[in-house]
């Protein structure tokens, strides 16, 4: 008897949406822990090895969340803070690079604010160029423009390199009816329309993310990490999360 295939990967090219709090240490003792931080690279890499083009967009909330909120919070002005928010995904994102590129794992890192000596500019080409070499590209600085969140830089990123699916690691297993946390019977959805996400305003993304892949026809998959192999179930095909389309 010959060896069992292993199954093959569903997606050829995605983009994985990470929050910036998931480079924390557990207990909230620093912004970026080290170990944690390979941890989700050596999740990444795995994905990686399997022939999939994989880019990511990582948030900096672990840092600074430029919102409104913590913007009239701290009486900064929200342009200045989502200016400050972008500048933090800049830190998470070559501490992601280290850590992969430690596993033996190219990367680049490009901004949408130029910091020559840190990263590449963002350029679409030249992106599509990297991951068709089989680097990984991390993708900083959201879109370059406040009043825009992550989410929608990651939407517009697969877009723009022509991604399979955006892959979103959320702390809760998928999409809720309401909040899991606070009503026993909020009820986890398999599949959604993007449409039924507006209408129903889920608050999986933010609208101008949703819209963005429902026009260009991106689906979207929320998922969380709480085992370390979520990814790869993911890519693989299997059944778990909820797939937006």
């Amino acid at each position: 008897m010959g060896k069992k295939s292993s199954p093959a990967p569903v997606y050829r090219r995605i983009i994985l949406k990470l929050s910036g709090e998931f480079l924390q240490s557990p207990r909230k003792g620093s912004s970026i822990d080290s170990v944690v931080t390979h941890q989700i690279a050596s999740q990444i890499k795995e994905i990686h090895k399997l022939g999939i083009q994989v880019g990511v967009v990582i948030g900096g909330g672990n840092i600074f969340r430029g919102t409104g909120v913590t913007a009239n919070a701290q009486g900064i002005d929200r342009t200045t803070a989502d200016y400050m928010g972008m500048l933090a995904t800049v830190i998470n994102a070559l501490a992601l690079q280290d850590a992969l590129e430690k596993q033996g794992c190219f990367t680049r890192v490009q901004t949408a604010i130029q910091m020559a000596e840190l990263a590449e500019p963002y350029i679409r080409r030249r992106a599509i160029r990297h991951l068709e070499k089989g680097r990984v590209v991390i993708f900083a600085a959201g879109t370059g423009n406040p009043y825009f969140s992550t989410d929608t830089a990651a939407a517009l990123r697969g877009i723009e390199v022509d991604a399979q699916a955006l892959l979103k690691a959320t702390k809760v297993d998928g999409v809720y009816s309401a909040d899991p946390h606070k009503d026993r019977r909020a009820k986890r959805f398999e599949k959604l329309r993007y449409i039924d996400v507006l209408n129903k305003q889920l608050k999986v993304m933010d609208a101008t993310a949703v819209t963005l892949c429902m026009d260009h026809h991106l689906p979207i998959v929320i998922f969380s990490l709480d085992r370390p192999d979520n990814i790869k179930r993911v890519v693989l095909g299997q059944k778990i999360g909820t797939v937006i389309q």
